[in-house]
C-alpha cells in the first residue's frame, strides 16, 4: 500500500474489526481522468501531501471500466441492493470529452442485476461543458454537478488554469446552460472561503439557479490547520469559530428566505439530525460511510479527502482485478468509518452534540503519528453551527406553540 510506512496508529495498526457487520457500499466514485485543466489554489489533490495521481494512468481504459462494472454488479447482487450511486469524477472527468463518461456509465448499468438501478452524476468544473455534451449526457440520464466558489468572477479568482487564466467565463456559461436544464442540474459544490462575504457567495449561487448547494469546509487537519485558524491544536479550547460564524450567517439567509428554492445539504442534514432522523452524508451524523473510490488504474481507495492527510492515506492496497468490494469493507480505514459512535475519540463520545456532529468529516480528525481518533479540527466551528441551527429550530417551535395557545 502506497505510504504504508507512514500509516498512523489508528485505525491501521490498532483497530479490531472482528465482530463488525459491515454495511454494503452504495456509492461508487469512478475516476474517468486523473488530470485537471485547472490549478485551483486550494486543491488538496494536486497541491496536497499525496501525489499518487502522478502514478495513475491519465485516462481509465475499457478493461478497467468492464472490471469495475463487474465488481459493482457483484456487490449489488450479493447484498440485494436496489439502487447504487455512481459518481464520475476526475481530475476533470470531461477532459477526454463526454464519450468516456458515457461509456463508463453505460458499462456499469449494463452489468447491474435486473433488481438494481444506478443514479449517475458527473462532477465537473464546467469549463468544458457545451450544449451538445449536455444533450448527450441527458440522453444517457446522467446528471451534472458543478464545482464553483460562488457566482461571480471575483469569488472564483482562486479557480484559474495552469497558465493563470480565469476559469470563470467558461464556468459561468456552463452554469447558465445548466440552469435551463431542470433536473439534469445536480447542484454546486462550493468550498468555504471565510474571506469571501457569506451573503454574497450564497446570493450569487442562488442567482445562478443552483438547485442545491454543498458548502464544504476546506480539507484540513491537526497537522495542517484551516487557513483561518492557523494555530489549531487538539485539546486547546476555546478558539475562534470563523467557519461556524460564516456558515451560521448563510444559514440565517437560507432559513429566513421567503421561498426556499435552493437546498443546502449541510443545513438540511443538521436539521434532519436534530429532528431525530439519520444522516445521509459522512460530514455530519453517525451514519456509516458507504462510499468507495476506484481510480483510473482500478485501485480501490477510500475517499479523496484523505489525500489531505498524508501520502498514501486513501490507499487500501486492493484493486478491482484481484479484490471484491466485500474485501474492501474489511479494510481498517473503511471499517473505522462504519463504527458510528464507537469509532470516535473519547471527547467526542462524551459530547452532547455527538449524534448531530458525528465527529465531523473523518479526514479532518487526523493528527500525525496517532491517526484519526481525534475530534475534527473544525470541532468548535461545528458546535457553533449546530447550536445556531438548534436555536433557530427552537425559535420556530416557540412561535408555533404561541400561535396555538394565544387567544383569538
Amino acid at each position: 500500500m502506497t505510504g504504508a510506512t507512514t500509516a498512523p496508529l489508528w485505525p491501521h495498526r490498532s483497530l479490531d474489526t472482528s465482530g463488525l457487520r459491515p454495511v454494503p457500499l452504495r456509492q461508487f466514485v469512478l475516476k474517468v481522468h486523473s488530470r485537471c485543466n485547472l490549478a485551483c489554489a486550494y486543491c488538496y489533490i494536486y497541491r496536497g501531501p499525496d501525489s499518487s495521481w502522478r502514478e495513475r494512468p491519465v485516462r481509465v481504459d475499457a478493461r478497467t471500466m468492464r472490471q469495475t462494472a463487474r465488481r459493482v454488479a457483484e456487490h449489488a447482487a450479493a447484498h440485494r441492493l436496489d439502487r447504487v450511486r455512481i459518481d464520475l469524477h476526475g481530475g476533470e472527468p470531461l477532459l477526454g470529452g463526454p464519450e468516456p463518461v458515457l461509456t463508463y456509465a453505460r458499462t456499469v448499468r449494463d452489468a447491474l442485476p435486473a433488481h438494481c438501478t444506478a443514479r449517475v452524476c458527473v462532477q465537473t468544473n464546467g469549463t468544458l461543458l457545451t450544449e451538445r455534451a449536455l444533450d448527450r449526457l441527458a440522453a444517457a440520464d446522467i446528471r451534472v454537478g458543478l464545482s464553483l466558489d460562488g457566482g461571480t468572477e471575483a469569488l472564483n479568482a482562486r479557480r484559474a488554469d495552469h497558465a493563470g487564466r480565469p476559469s470563470w467565463p467558461a464556468a459561468a456559461r456552463a452554469a447558465r446552460i445548466l440552469a435551463r436544464r431542470g433536473e439534469q442540474y445536480a447542484g454546486v459544490l462550493c468550498t468555504v472561503d471565510v474571506t469571501a462575504p457569506p451573503a454574497e457567495v450564497y446570493a450569487s449561487l442562488v442567482a445562478l439557479g443552483a438547485p442545491a448547494i454543498d458548502l464544504l469546509l476546506p480539507h484540513a487537519n491537526w497537522a495542517s490547520p484551516p487557513p483561518a485558524v492557523p494555530h489549531a491544536h487538539p485539546g486547546r479550547r476555546p478558539r475562534p469559530t470563523p467557519y461556524g460564524d460564516w456558515l451560521a450567517e448563510v444559514f440565517d439567509l437560507w432559513w429566513h428566505a421567503d421561498r426556499m428554492v435552493t437546498k443546502v445539504r449541510i443545513f438540511g442534514e443538521i436539521l434532519t439530525l436534530l429532528l431525530g432522523a439519520p444522516s445521509a452524508t459522512e460530514s455530519v451524523g453517525l451514519s456509516p460511510m458507504t462510499a468507495v473510490v476506484i481510480d483510473t488504474d482500478g485501485s480501490i481507495e477510500q475517499v479523496d479527502s484523505l489525500k489531505s492527510a498524508y501520502p498514501g492515506a486513501p490507499a487500501t492496497g486492493l484493486d478491482v482485478f484481484h479484490d471484491s468490494f466485500d474485501r474492501a469493507l474489511r479494510h481498517p480505514g473503511i471499517a473505522a468509518r462504519q463504527l458510528g459512535r464507537r469509532g470516535l475519540a473519547a471527547e467526542c463520545r462524551a459530547c452532547p452534540l455527538v449524534r448531530v456532529c458525528g465527529g465531523g468529516n473523518y479526514a479532518h480528525r487526523y493528527a500525525p503519528h496517532t491517526g484519526f481518533l481525534h475530534p475534527s479540527v473544525y470541532c468548535a466551528d461545528l458546535e457553533r453551527l449546530v447550536r445556531h441551527v438548534a436555536n433557530r429550530l427552537c425559535e420556530m417551535e416557540d412561535i408555533r406553540h404561541c400561535s396555538r395557545t394565544s387567544p383569538h
